[in-house]
């Protein structure tokens, strides 16, 4: 049984929806975070990536840095840039990147859930990662980027959106992306009622991205827990900020990976040890894309090959049956060494948004080989999940990214 809950959101003014709206924190490095708040006072990047309004001097990680977070979030709030209604509301949030959308809803979700594991992970979380964002929240008493979570599709759910979205949307703009993003209230309390009901009857929800981010949010509020010993569970730090979607309208992206060497084999070589492996066709210079499970591109001094697996390597087990797997155990390990994908620093991993072309432009400059993947699709994601097991690293890219700033969730008035 999960507990998804309507709350009070603080969201953008009127008109200021497009300027305040930022990608996620964490898709920018110091210096791209830096650039990427010029020109744009209201962004809220400059809120989640505080660093910015200093010199490179200060440290990233120094408590000025979370107080001055705090400090533009107030001003933003006393110069009502940012509202926030009066009542318990969910929200929906649509997204559409080139012709397709994908519609979740925006909801706060139990730490109990995640600690009892109705809200599933399929990643380990580092502690080191997840310092800043515990800070962050704890410094704002807020939580700003969303978790972005996945639920199997439900019909009550799905007939409550499909009638509020024949209505105007309070939101609705492009960002620079060309994303387009519009937003609607559910603050009918029948509809609230029976959302509220249709999440408590399932057994699992599961974390699709932002796995950092939700550990934080769950370690502020057991820490906010201890700093209540009279809390009674109803406390808004009991919960997280979420945006659900479900299964049938999410798609994955492939992750794909480049190697900077050959380990010490030719080319020739490497060819001989994939077609070992199972069917080996030359594709010729135009960019060849996987066409179904068990099967993966290889760019190889300047040419596009397609390697089949043969099926005595495709598994059952909802990990080992991964393609990234069966690449890692097949191909990475026995014959390019790299035992470890997440420390070895031979290896790199390009999102599929960044598309072949990116593979092709990488073996021009610092690599010689890729490895275009088929997508982990979200039911594998799932069976990963409700099997209690984790995921190889860069197996799923979600796109397109939700954005922060445009809900906000206050954990204590």
């Amino acid at each position: 049984m999960a507990t998804i809950k309507p709350f009070n959101a603080i969201r953008p003014a009127k008109g200021l929806e497009k300027s305040i709206a930022a990608l996620p924190y964490d898709v920018y490095n110091r210096a791209e975070a830096k650039e990427a708040v010029k020109g744009n006072d209201k962004t809220f990047l400059r809120i989640d990536r505080a660093e910015t309004c200093f010199d490179d001097t200060v440290d990233i990680y120094d408590d000025c840095v979370y107080a001055k977070a705090d400090e533009l979030f107030r001003n933003m709030l006393g110069r009502k840039e940012f509202v926030k209604d009066e009542k318990p509301c969910y929200y929906i949030y649509e997204l559409t990147m080139d012709g397709r959308s994908q519609t979740g809803i925006v909801a706060c979700a139990s730490i109990d859930d995640y600690i009892n594991s109705v809200i599933k992970k399929h990643e380990n979380t580092r502690a080191e990662k997840e310092v800043d964002r515990i800070r962050h929240v704890d410094a704002l008493s807020a939580q700003t980027g969303p978790i972005f979570l996945a639920y199997r599709s439900n019909d009550v759910i799905n007939g409550i959106v499909d009638k509020v979205k024949k209505k105007d949307a309070v939101n609705d703009f492009t960002s620079e992306d060309g994303i387009r993003h519009r937003v609607w209230i559910i603050e009918d309390e029948a509809n609230i009622k029976d959302i509220e009901e249709a999440f408590a009857g399932m057994d699992s929800i599961y974390i699709a991205d932002g796995h950092h981010r939700c550990a934080s949010a769950v370690k502020v509020g057991l820490k906010r827990r201890d700093e209540h010993p009279d809390h009674d569970g109803n406390e808004e730090f009991n919960y997280f900020l979420s945006v659900l979607f479900p299964d049938e309208q999410l798609m994955i992206m492939d992750y794909n990976r480049v190697i900077k060497d050959l380990n010490g084999r030719s080319a020739e070589e490497i060819l001989n040890e994939l077609e070992k492996l199972g069917t080996l066709k030359e594709r010729g210079s135009e960019a060849y894309r996987p066409q179904h499970k068990g099967e993966v591109s290889v760019y190889l001094d300047g040419k596009w090959y397609s390697l089949d697996f043969d099926r005595k390597y495709l598994k059952d087990d909802p990990v080992e049956g991964l393609d990234v797997s069966i690449l890692q155990d097949t191909v990475l390990k026995p014959v390019f060494n790299i035992e470890d994908p997440k420390t070895d620093k031979r290896i790199d991993f390009v999102g599929g948004i960044r598309g072949l072309k990116e593979l092709e432009r990488r073996c021009a400059t610092d690599c010689r080989i890729a490895f275009a993947m088929y997508p982990t699709s979200i039911q594998e994601l799932f069976g990963v999940a409700d099997a209690g097991m984790l995921m190889p690293p860069k197996s799923t890219w979600f796109e397109p990214k939700l954005r922060s700033g445009l809900f906000i969730h206050e954990i204590e008035r």
